[in-house]
């Protein structure tokens, strides 16, 4: 086979030799970039993917760090039952309750006659820190310095 295609290349004249090394040039420079530049193409989305799966990968340890942080800052089960919990807190934070209210085992509704707003602010975060969540809040303006407050709180994930 070899040998007919190169006798039949040594027949042609010197002008059609070179056409026809031209054109099998030229078909071999086509063929090369339509094999080399899909590959390339390839490549490129390759990499974007891999750029992506980077980045959701990473996404994906923060949402989990962020689940573990959650877990670890769980607050402890209440000790006792929740009005008297609510009671000695605001007793420990020196807040003398008016009104306690029980609405439910989960739920309490309380009134303070006169705290500081700075230091019932403290108390409240201190309650949401410890399982405590606060459902409603109204506080009114006493008129020195102080405010009276009517809330309502629950035991959290109830």
């Amino acid at each position: 086979m070899t040998e007919q295609l190169l006798s039949w290349y040594r027949a042609r004249s010197q002008r059609e030799q070179y056409m026809v090394l031209g054109g099998g040039v030229a078909v071999l420079l086509a063929f090369a970039y339509f094999l080399i530049v899909p590959l390339s193409d390839a490549l490129a989305s390759a990499k974007a993917r891999h750029a992506d799966a980077v980045i959701a990968l990473g996404e994906t340890q923060v949402r989990v760090d962020a689940v573990k942080q959650m877990q670890a800052d769980r607050a402890a089960p209440l000790e006792g039952p929740f009005e008297s919990v609510i009671r000695a807190r605001a007793n420990d934070a020196g807040f003398a309750l008016t009104n306690v209210t029980p609405q439910g085992s989960d739920r309490v509704a309380i009134a303070i006659a006169s705290a500081r707003p700075g230091a019932l602010i403290g108390w409240i975060a201190g309650l949401e820190s410890s399982g405590v969540l606060i459902d409603q809040l109204a506080t009114t303006d006493n008129g020195d310095r102080t405010v009276a407050v009517q809330m309502t709180v629950k035991a959290q994930g109830q």
